[in-house]
């Protein structure tokens, strides 16, 4: 007798998991039923912008052939849970089918975060997370139209690069004092923001949008920002960061994390044992983490639990990334954050005007590497990860900004 996984969710994150099972299954104990929402298979949402750049559906599908092929897979699309019952441990889904399961998965994602701002409604006011939302925009978007994109994390400034080639005039508006304000300190951002503005984006830090202004059609005409500038505008999209995808909680009885998302522990389990939460809808121990990284971590432990293995408990302590934005690489590594230690972190700063910069955070005792953040033609973060937790080497400098 095989047993019934039931995933609800099929993301990136939902996606690994039924990869990995599928890896680690040899006994084929497993049923995998997928109920996903979207009616596409998963994609790489992390290249969702290259859709808009030539790149098809396919190219970004993650499903192959042998995937649909695989007979202890069954793929439900555009069928989220509707409906749960922990005690007859049965789910519905919107089409009307009732699978009981075994053990459930919950990896349902996130939902874009859009301001409670007045006209944050109106036609051609967009979000930035699907084939859709992006389908939406190309049709909207012109050569010489004018574009505002509410954030600049990472995903606004994917959306007003997009929106750039597009032929779009942006203007990208931040309420923190500079751009990617999670990752980067003042020094680095100018590095990225020198870029920006040779890309021609428009930048309104530590400022918001106040209301989005209608046109006699009901559609975008301009935004007002809280420092009192108007901007024509004929599309605005939202891109201001993430909310958990927990709405299941409720049906399942399942407790949340102070900020949303289902509460697990390290091993990314519910209070009910058959129950499990992987990705950016699982608060583990509480936190959130938004990143792909950390969601195929919590993906490969669940994996492993399920077959009977000895799993690791996802302990992430930071949020490392690496990526390139406007043309320019910019990473972090290690711990970034001061630490409740009173003393502190010693910082140790290299830069080359806003070309390049280098910051590093060392233990004030002992000189060890805890962590730093780049910006700009600076090496690898994979060699200086190495690093972390020892005394750097003295061409500390050189190997920076080589």
């Amino acid at each position: 007798m095989t047993a019934t996984l039931v995933i609800a969710g099929h993301g990136m994150i939902g996606h690994r998991l039924a990869e990995r099972l599928r890896t680690l299954d040899t006994a084929r104990d497993w049923h995998i039923v997928i109920c996903a929402e979207e009616p596409h298979p998963a994609y790489d949402r992390m290249a969702l912008s290259g859709y808009l750049t030539g790149r098809s559906r396919a190219d970004l599908t993650l499903t192959g052939r042998d995937f649909h092929a695989d007979p202890r897979i069954e793929l439900l699309l555009a069928q989220p849970i509707v409906r749960a019952d922990r005690t007859t441990r049965t789910v519905h889904t919107s089409g009307g089918h009732r699978i009981r399961y075994d053990a459930l998965v919950l990896a349902t994602g996130s939902r874009p975060f859009v301001p409670p701002v007045p006209g944050r409604d109106l036609t051609h006011c967009f979000v930035y997370r699907t084939f859709e939302d992006l389908d939406a925009i190309r049709r909207t978007a012109r050569p010489g139209s004018r574009g505002i994109v509410v954030g600049g994390g990472l995903l606004g400034l994917e959306a007003a690069q997009a929106l750039s080639r597009l032929g779009t005039r942006t203007h990208v508006v931040e309420t923190a004092p500079h751009l990617m304000p999670v990752q980067l300190d003042p020094a680095a951002a100018e590095v990225l923001q020198s870029q920006a503005h040779a890309h021609g984006l428009r930048l309104h830090c530590g400022t918001a949008v106040t209301q989005v202004h209608a046109r006699p059609d009901g559609s975008v005409g301009a935004v007002t920002l809280g420092n009192g500038t108007t901007l024509e505008a004929d599309l605005v999209v939202f891109a201001a960061g993430i909310r958990p995808r927990d709405e299941l909680a409720g049906l399942l009885g399942l407790a949340r994390g102070e900020r949303g998302g289902f509460l697990v522990d390290s091993y990314c389990r519910t209070a009910d044992p058959r129950v499990w939460a992987i990705g950016e809808c699982a608060a583990v121990q509480g936190r959130c983490h938004g990143l792909v990284a950390p969601g195929y971590a919590m993906a490969e432990s669940v994996a492993a639990q399920l077959v009977g293995r000895d799993a690791d408990p996802f302990s992430r302590t930071d949020d490392a990334t690496a990526l390139k934005l406007l043309g320019v690489h910019v990473a972090t590594f290690g711990t970034t954050n001061h630490p409740q230690d009173p003393r502190g972190m010693v910082e140790v700063t290299f830069s080359e005007g806003t070309a390049r910069y280098a910051k590093v955070f060392l233990q004030p005792d002992t000189g060890t590497l805890l962590g730093g953040i780049l910006a700009g033609d600076t090496r690898s973060r994979s060699r200086l990860t190495s690093l972390v937790g020892h005394p750097p080497p003295a061409d500390l400098e050189e190997l920076l900004l080589p």
